[in-house]
C-alpha cells in the first residue's frame, strides 16, 4: 500500500505554510458562501486562521465545516466520468490496476479549485479539462510512469483551477484542456 500524508501535510504541531492558509482561508470562504458561516463568524475565523501558528490551530478553524470529498477505492477495472457529473472538492482515487478517465469540460464544478488525488500503482489516467482551465500537477510522483500536463499550469481569473497530487508508480497521466 502506498503510504498517505496526513491531511494537508502536515503533523500536528507543524508549523503552517502559506499554502496551508490559502487551503484554510478557501474553505472558510465556502462555508460562508454556502450560508454554514454568518459574516461575523466568517470575520472571526479569517483572523484567526490567519494568525494561525500550527496544523492544530489552523483545524481548530475548518473542521466543523464537511469538506466536499469523494474516495474511489476500486481495485481493478476502470473509472470514468464524463458529461455532467458533479466533481467534489477533493477526489481521492486509490486503484492498484485500474484505468482513470476524468473528463470535467462538462461536469457541474461548484468549486473554483478542486484538488485531485491518484494514488494508481500501475494504471494510467486521463484528466479533460474544460476550456481555459489550469492545472498543476507538481504534486504527482511517478517511479517509472510519467506526467504529461498540456494545460497552463497558472491560475486564470475566474476559470477552473485543479491541484493534483499522488503517485503513479508505472502509470502515466495525461492533463489536457477540452478541444470544444
Amino acid at each position: 500500500m502506498i503510504p498517505r500524508e496526513p491531511a494537508m501535510g502536515l503533523a500536528p504541531q507543524a508549523r503552517v505554510s502559506d499554502d496551508d492558509r490559502d487551503k484554510a482561508l478557501h474553505l472558510l470562504q465556502d462555508g460562508f458562501a454556502d450560508g454554514r458561516l454568518s459574516a461575523s463568524e466568517l470575520e472571526r475565523r479569517l483572523e484567526l486562521a490567519l494568525t494561525a501558528q500550527s496544523h492544530d490551530d489552523l483545524l481548530a478553524m475548518i473542521s466543523d465545516l464537511t469538506v466536499d470529498t469523494v474516495h474511489l477505492t476500486p481495485k481493478s477495472g476502470r473509472i470514468k466520468r464524463e458529461g455532467a457529473w458533479r466533481v467534489p472538492r477533493l477526489l481521492r482515487i486509490d486503484s492498484e490496476y485500474g484505468k482513470v478517465r476524468l473528463d470535467l469540460s462538462q461536469a457541474l464544478i461548484r468549486h473554483p479549485e478542486i484538488d485531485i488525488e491518484l494514488w494508481l500503482t500501475y494504471g494510467p489516467a486521463a484528466i479533460i479539462l474544460p476550456a481555459g482551465a489550469s492545472a498543476n500537477a507538481d504534486g504527482v510522483r511517478t517511479e517509472w510512469g510519467s506526467v504529461t500536463c498540456k494545460a497552463p499550469d497558472h491560475r486564470r481569473p475566474g476559470k477552473l483551477h485543479v491541484h493534483l497530487t499522488g503517485e503513479l508508480t508505472y502509470g502515466r497521466l495525461t492533463i489536457r484542456n477540452s478541444r470544444t
